[in-house]
């Protein structure tokens, strides 16, 4: 883990803890990146509500009530996953806050459209949901790493 990711995860926790608000991550091509950024922070129990690292289609409408009609619509890599993943996190469990990341990290799994590298956000916060759709370039490692990056930096900019 990088030290630009750990500070970004430090700035999240502060302002979260500032808030007093809770956060619940929703994790796909990350597997559970997000969160170990999180709780790499000395103090995070105080901030951090739970991961969900739902990797497959299923996981996704069995654990976080995405419906599998969305997924079949815009595909599991899509904005409109994303943010029902994070609007879905925050509704089951105690967060007020939550992220979420869906992609296609590589090698293999690009579709027409969605090239290696394709990956979509979700923020939520109360009524409010952003969602953003990014390309990163790099091997498996790069594309996860860059992922962590730009969801902490999101719900900075959500906090602020």
């Amino acid at each position: 883990m990088t030290n630009d990711i750990l500070d970004l995860a430090t700035r999240v926790g502060r302002a979260l803890e500032a808030k007093g608000l809770l956060l619940a991550t929703a994790e796909s091509c990350t597997g559970g990146g997000v969160s170990q950024a999180i709780t790499e922070i000395p103090g995070s129990t105080g901030w951090f509500e739970c991961g969900f690292v739902t990797y497959s289609n299923a996981s996704k409408t069995e654990m976080l009530d995405v419906p599998a009609a969305l997924i079949a619509q815009f595909g599991s890599v899509s904005e409109e996953v994303a943010g029902a993943m994070a609007e879905s996190a925050v509704a089951n469990s105690n967060a007020d806050v939550a992220v979420s990341t869906t992609g296609i990290a590589g090698p293999t799994g690009a579709v027409p459209g969605k090239p290696v590298g394709t990956v979509c956000f979700g923020w939520s916060k109360g009524d409010t949901t952003y969602t953003e759709r990014l390309v990163f370039s790099g091997d498996r490692h790069a594309v996860r790493e860059q992922t962590v990056a730009h969801a902490l930096s999101g719900l900075l900019r959500l906090l602020e």
